[in-house]
C-alpha cells in the first residue's frame, strides 16, 4: 500500500468524519440556497449565507468579496506545509424551474439548476469537520467562487489582490454528474473539460421599405450561409479525439418585426468548443474569417465580441492521483472513459498556478439533466462527496 492510500484510509469513526447531524443541517441548508439563487456577479446573498454559515466553524481567516462576491475560508495549522484549496460554486442559472419540491425557487426565471447548492453544502460539511480537525500542516482553503455559469468567476479571483496570500499549491473540485450511477466517479489525468466561448455577430445593412428591398442593404443572404457555414467549422466526432471541435448556433435574429420594413441588421450568437485550449485559436480564426467573408459579399458592416471564455480544464497527475486514493477509500468506482466532458468549467484557470484536478460524482441514472428546468441535486450526494474532500484533506495536510 503506497503512503497516499494508507493515509487517505487511516480516518476511524472516532473522528467523526460525518455526523448525521452535519449531513442534515447541511441538507436543510442547501435548501435554504435553493429558494434564493442569485445570478453570476450578483450572489449578495448567497455570500452572506456562507459566511454565517463558516463562522461557528472558526476559520482562521475568511475573506469576502473576492473578485466580487467570492468567499474563501482559511484553517491554518501554523505548521509549513502544502496549501490545499477546496473549490465550489455560488451562482445559480437564469431558468425557471419547473418543480412541486418545498424547496423549489422563490425567484421567477432562476434557479439552482446545475447544482452549485449541493457543491456548496458539501464544503459546508467539510467546513464543519475542519472546525473540530485542524490540519496538521499546511493550510487548507475552501473557495466559494462567484460567477462559474458565464466563465469570469476564477480569473477574477486569481485576479484579486488578496488571492496571492492564500494561492494554493494543490486545487481540487468536483461536479456531480446526471446520466452517472450514483456511487461511480469519472476521473482520468490530462483534459477533463473543452474549452469554450461565445460568438455574438452582428450584421450592419441598411433599412428599407418592404416594397423597395433593393433600396436597403438585407443581411438576410449572409444570415443564412453563415448558419450552416459556422457549424460546419466543427470536426465533431468523439471528444476524445485531440482534434475535436463543435460550433453550435444558440441565436439568431433579423431585423423589426414588422411587415413593412426590409431588415437592415442581424445577429448570429454561437458557442464555439475544442477538446484542448491549443485548438480554439485555430476555430476562432475560421470563424472570425467566415463572418468576414459574408459580410463583405453582402456589403455589410460586422463586429464580433465574445463572452463566457472557459480555458479547458486539465488535470494534474499528482492531484489526479489525491482524488483518486480518496475515492477508492470511499468505495466510489472509478470510470476514465467519455472524458473530458463537453461542458466547460472554469476551474481550469485555477491549474495556472496550482497543481489542479476535479472529478465528476454520478447523481443517478434516468434523472433529468444538467440545465434542465426540472435538475435538482440529490442530497444523498453529500456525505460521500464531503468524506472524498476530507480524506483528500488527511493526504495533504496530515
Amino acid at each position: 500500500m503506497n503512503l497516499l492510500t494508507r493515509i487517505a484510509m487511516d480516518l476511524t469513526d472516532d473522528m467523526q468524519m460525518v455526523p448525521d447531524r452535519d449531513v442534515a443541517e447541511m441538507t436543510e441548508w442547501r435548501w435554504q440556497l435553493h429558494r434564493h439563487p442569485e445570478l453570476s456577479g450578483q450572489e449578495v446573498e448567497t455570500a452572506n449565507r456562507v459566511i454565517a454559515m463558516l463562522s461557528p466553524t472558526q476559520p482562521d481567516e475568511i475573506l469576502t468579496g473576492l473578485g466580487g462576491h467570492g468567499v474563501a475560508a482559511v484553517y491554518d495549522s501554523a505548521n509549513a506545509g502544502t496549501t490545499l484549496m477546496l473549490r465550489c460554486e455560488l451562482d445559480a442559472l437564469p431558468i425557471q424551474e419547473i418543480s412541486s419540491r418545498p424547496y423549489r425557487s422563490t425567484v421567477p426565471g432562476k434557479a439552482h439548476l446545475c447544482g452549485h447548492d449541493g457543491h456548496m453544502a458539501i464544503l459546508a460539511t467539510v467546513a464543519r469537520w475542519l472546525g473540530r480537525n485542524r490540519p496538521r500542516q499546511g493550510r487548507v482553503i475552501l473557495m466559494f467562487q462567484p460567477a462559474e455559469e458565464d466563465g469570469s468567476g476564477a480569473a477574477k479571483v486569481i485576479a484579486d489582490p488578496r488571492f496571492a496570500k492564500i494561492r494554493p499549491d494543490v486545487a481540487l473540485a468536483l461536479h456531480n454528474y446526471p446520466g452517472l450511477a450514483r456511487g461511480m466517479a469519472m476521473l482520468a489525468e490530462g483534459p477533463m473539460n473543452c474549452a469554450s466561448r461565445g460568438m455574438k455577430i452582428i450584421l450592419t445593412g441598411r433599412t428599407a421599405h418592404a416594397s423597395q428591398p433593393e433600396h436597403g442593404i438585407s443581411p438576410a443572404n449572409a444570415l443564412a450561409e453563415l448558419i450552416p457555414r459556422l457549424t460546419a467549422l466543427g470536426t465533431g466526432g468523439a471528444v476524445s479525439d485531440p482534434d475535436f471541435s463543435l460550433v453550435t448556433i444558440t441565436h439568431a435574429s433579423m431585423g423589426e418585426q414588422a411587415f413593412g420594413i426590409a431588415p437592415g441588421e442581424a445577429q448570429i450568437w454561437a458557442t464555439l468548443r475544442t477538446r484542448q485550449d491549443s485548438g480554439m485559436d485555430r476555430l476562432v480564426t475560421e470563424a472570425s474569417r467566415a463572418v468576414a467573408d459574408a459580410a463583405r459579399e453582402s456589403t455589410l458592416e460586422f463586429a464580433i465580441s465574445w463572452h463566457d471564455v472557459f480555458q479547458h480544464c486539465e488535470n494534474d497527475p499528482e492531484a489526479t492521483e489525491i482524488l483518486r486514493n480518496a475515492l477508492l477509500a470511499e468505495d466510489i468506482a472509478i470510470r476514465a472513459d467519455g472524458l473530458p466532458m463537453r461542458a466547460s468549467e472554469d476551474f481550469g484557470r485555477f491549474g495556472g498556478g496550482a497543481r489542479a484536478a476535479m472529478f465528476l460524482l454520478g447523481a443517478g441514472q434516468d434523472v433529468a439533466s444538467l440545465h434542465n428546468p426540472d435538475y435538482d441535486f440529490p442530497d444523498a450526494l453529500i456525505a460521500p462527496a464531503a468524506r472524498v474532500f476530507i480524506r483528500c484533506v488527511a493526504q495533504v495536510t496530515g
